[in-house]
């Protein structure tokens, strides 16, 4: 119809001229209306191109003069957060006046959250509870007829809102998702519009565990619909299932895994997966048993003897127990011909593997050492006891400056020649370090031991021993001896006792300042210095490569030089090797590195000994490379409060994403803050805090320790979560096992129909409008069919069959006739079987 047609009879005219109008289905919530979808605009528009003349439409109008009421599109179920607004639609074709009434669950609804306008009728809610959850059946009315339309409000939990959060944080801590909905059955597809299918009630992210006690893992959740399945994931790979030690448990509204007796092998992650014939979620738990530590892996070892003080060093347990180790105990015995004496504790506040005992201690007394580690669980067994020490009798004349060796490997003794071969000290991808002891010296030195089977890590091992020969510097550590035989090979190192820069740093008897991390840079750079005058660059600098000369002085060296190389002016260098969060981005991208290499990293060093946070750490490598090659980083304004301007531009100046605009070693010495911090420079300092330096330090433990397999297991398992911090944007992969575990969740919610709720006989009179309704559940969901008098029933103007998600199934008849009245059935099936009612519906006439 052309737009200047207006007249009301031309609509009704056309509308009724169309055979079998299509109809459309409408609910929507607040969220549709903010979005701009408004239905008053949704009315049939007449359109010549039916081809319906003036004069016809004329002749209908006065045929029909008047219609009765019919839905052109009726209400439509729809679920909304509790707390949100809800909006019922009907759109009304039908003669005028119309009469528009609104029913809930059988009672009337008030009319001042309703309107009628133009054709529409509107039903609002606002700040929906459980209360107003039900059925809303609409009714127009005029004097030809009346006709009916019913729809259905679910109520789901409540909506939460999405605190925005910095760059740093997103980075660092993701949102713990407690709901995590997906696609788990590749049949079954999880519509989020209508609210999650089953939503986890606070449950727990991480529960700790006592070595044989009982673990209790449990989940409350909500489900939108029943029969519920559950089952749970042992790592991503094992099911759970019932057992001598364990019990699983679960019902439709929770699910629980209960060990009796916890072990150490019972730690790792645990996802429930709870499914519903809607969809399903899962959520994980992490499981901590935790047990007093091991011992510490090695007896203490003896160093900076004086008349009434020494230096005592040591290496960590070897499991910590499934919690963090907090410290150590330290413990003493004399020894003497006369009385033997007791064990005593010398310091119970050890927070480091070194402890420098100062008192109690006689001259020319002879003592034992012991070492316990201790954590939030308990004390460990004692290690092994020192060697027997002798005090001095006198003041130690300071040891003369040694002069540097160049070595040459020897290829004729074996290393157990010369030296005594005592505990491991570390591990590494190149092979083990021992404690080593000269057997006519007494000198301490540290043994690298290759692991040298192929002509390639002979190779490799030869290039560290001879690039250490042009690495003589107060500030580098020394090769003192090499040794190659068949069946070894081995460096002979300088043992340095005072243990990693930045372990130390935490120690609570450690003033850590702006001006002291100036200090250690300073070392770190002119240790670096002399290395590059070599042409030889480093490639792993990081602070595990940094330590400490002796338990009580501040004078660092620099250590491991495995990777590195030295570089030549006619063969660019390219490597793939480095740690992720200190490695540069030429390094990455595989591109020629140089000397300005090393200085990144020696940024990043710096902006960690200033705030305790890496800079570049992100949820796993892929993002770490990702934030390093595209040099993105901040400084973050709770961690660099007390950090002053100069010490930002000297870290600014070395994180450069073009190595050509990176400070050199000497340009760095020269920079204002270095120079602002000159032994003749004074001025007032503020303490630093160390909480995120102590946290950053942990997490590295875990990544480190070779020994403990325990722990490292435990963060690979936590790593492997969906909503984890390490984790990767990949969907994490189930086993074989598991897969099938939750494909069979399906089959276990199959169930034949069976009527929860059955038609109810009726009686009404005629022109009124019958609604026949049952619930009937199964799944798969069941076909329905309904039948009047044995004979099938057809949809009309008049006649119409609902079937929703949830089991409600409606038979409306508008303006009954005699004919109506029967027996009427509802037959549903489904693959596992079949179920049927039945009621009679009489019309009085």
């Amino acid at each position: 119809m052309d737009k200047d047609v207006k007249k009301p009879k031309t609509h009704v005219s056309t509308f009724r001229f169309a055979l079998n109008p299509q109809t459309r289905t409408l609910c929507v919530g607040k969220k549709e209306k903010e979005n701009g979808l408004d239905t008053t605009k949704m009315m049939p528009m007449v359109n010549n191109k039916l081809g319906v003349s003036p004069t016809t439409d004329a002749r209908q109008t006065q045929v029909h003069a008047l219609t009765s009421p019919h839905f052109k599109q009726p209400l439509q179920d729809c679920t909304v957060f509790e707390g949100s607004d809800a909006t019922f639609r009907g759109v009304i074709a039908g003669s005028r006046p119309l009469g528009v009434s609104w029913l809930h669950n059988g009672e009337k609804v008030s009319s001042k959250n309703t309107s009628f306008k133009n054709g529409v009728a509107v039903l609002d809610l606002i700040q929906c509870s459980r209360e107003n959850a039900g059925t809303y059946t609409c009714t127009a009315e005029n004097t030809a007829g009346k006709q009916s339309s019913s729809a259905v409000l679910h109520i789901t939990g409540k909506a939460t809102k999405e605190v925005p959060r910095t760059q740093r944080q997103q980075r660092d801590k993701k949102d713990k998702v407690s709901t995590d909905i997906r696609e788990i059955n590749p049949r079954t597809k999880v519509s989020t519009s209508e609210g999650p299918p089953v939503e986890f009630l606070d449950p727990p992210e991480q529960v700790e565990a006592r070595v044989g006690k009982q673990a209790r893992l449990h989940c409350d959740f909500r489900s939108s619909s029943v029969p519920v399945a559950c089952c749970w994931i042992y790592n991503r790979d094992k099911v759970v299932v019932g057992g001598q030690r364990v019990s699983v448990r679960s019902s439709k509204t929770q699910s629980s895994v209960e060990i009796s007796q916890a072990c150490a092998d019972d730690t790792g992650s645990y996802t429930v997966i709870v499914r519903n014939r809607k969809g399903s979620a899962q959520h994980t738990i992490s499981l901590s048993v935790v047990d007093r530590p091991d011992p510490p892996a090695s007896p203490p070892v003896v160093s900076k003897l004086s008349t009434q003080s020494l230096v005592l060093s040591w290496t960590g347990p070897s499991y910590d127990g499934g919690t963090a180790v907090l410290g150590y105990i330290v413990e003493v015995r004399q020894e003497g011909p006369d009385k033997p004496g007791s064990w005593t504790e010398v310091s119970s506040r050890c927070k480091n593997t070194s402890y420098h005992v100062r008192s109690g201690l006689k001259p020319q007394g002879q003592y034992l050492f012991r070492v316990r580690a201790y954590n939030s669980a308990g004390v460990s067994e004692p290690s092994q006891e020192s060697d027997c020490v002798k005090m001095a009798t006198a003041k130690e004349k300071k040891e003369e400056p040694k002069s540097y060796i160049t070595v040459t490997v020897d290829t004729k003794h074996k290393v157990k020649d010369h030296y005594s071969v005592h505990e491991k000290l570390g591990v590494g991808k190149f092979g083990q370090v021992f404690r080593l002891c000269h057997k006519e010296t007494g000198a301490v030195c540290a043994g690298k031991f290759y692991r040298a089977r192929t002509s390639k890590e002979k190779m490799a091992a030869h290039k560290e021993i001879e690039l250490m020969n042009f690495l003589h510097h107060p500030k580098l550590v020394q090769c003192l001896a090499a040794y190659d035989t068949r069946s070894e090979m081995v460096m002979v190192m300088e043992y340095i006792a005072g243990g990693e820069l930045f372990e130390r740093i935490v120690d609570d008897n450690f003033e850590h300042t702006e001006p002291t991390s100036a200090r250690y840079m300073q070392q770190i750079l002119e240790g670096m210095q002399y290395v590059h005058k070599q042409k030889i660059v480093h490639l792993d600098l990081k602070p595990e490569n940094i330590v400490c000369v002796d338990t009580t002085g501040t004078q660092i060296k620099i250590i491991d030089f495995g990777l590195a190389s030295k570089l030549e002016d006619s063969k660019p260098l390219m490597v793939m090797h480095g740690t992720p969060e200190f490695v540069a981005p030429e390094v990455i991208n595989y591109e020629p590195v140089s000397l300005e290499t090393d200085m990144w990293s020696i940024g990043v060093i710096c902006y960690i000994l200033l705030s305790g946070e890496s800079p570049f750490q992100g949820d796993g490598d892929a993002e770490t490379f990702a934030l390093v090659t595209a040099a993105r980083y901040e400084f973050d304004q709770e961690s660099f409060e007390d950090i002053s301007d100069q010490a930002k531009d000297f870290i600014s100046s070395l994180l450069k994403k073009d190595r050509r605009c990176r400070l050199s070693c000497t340009e760095a010495l020269a920079h204002p803050w270095m120079v602002s911090f000159t032994p003749l420079t004074r001025r007032p300092t503020k303490s630093l805090r160390k909480e995120k330096m102590k946290h950053f330090l942990a997490k590295r433990k875990w990544k480190k320790t070779g020994k403990a397999v325990l722990a490292l297991q435990r963060m690979a398992n936590l790593s492997n979560r969906p909503d984890s911090p390490g984790s990767s944007s990949e969907e994490p992969v189930w086993s074989q096992e598991a897969e099938e575990a939750i494909q069979s969740l399906d089959q276990q919610l199959q169930s034949e129909p069976y009527f929860q709720q059955a038609l109810k006989d009726t009686t009404l009179p005629k022109g009124a409008t019958a609604q026949l309704r049952c619930l009937v559940n199964g799944y798969p969901q069941p076909e329905v069919k309904w039948l009047q008098n044995e004979k099938p029933v057809s949809q009309s103007s008049r006649v119409t069959v609902e079937q929703h998600e949830d089991g409600l199934c409606s038979l409306v008849l508008s303006d009954l006739k005699p004919s109506d009245a029967g027996v009427y059935v509802c037959r549903a099936s489904n693959k596992m079987g079949k179920a049927m009612c039945s009621a009679k519906l009489k019309v009085e006439t």
